[in-house]
């Protein structure tokens, strides 16, 4: 998609490790690039990490 996949729906680039396949490349799209990790984005866990991101999928969904 043009301008990035829909929310809820995983990332083509996410390899079977959970990893982006495109970290560190200049092909990575600028929105993830310029995402930077934070406490409270982190959490304690992964778990939390992961939830975080899904809410902040889902509120950036187009209505």
């Amino acid at each position: 998609m043009p301008n990035g996949k829909p929310a809820g729906v995983r990332c083509v680039q996410l390899g079977a490790d959970e990893r982006c396949a495109l970290f560190g490349h200049p092909e990575r799209p600028a929105v993830c690039a310029g995402l930077r990790p934070s406490v409270e984005m982190c959490g304690e866990s992964r778990g939390q990490a992961i939830r975080w991101l899904n809410d902040l999928d889902l509120a950036t969904c187009p209505a």
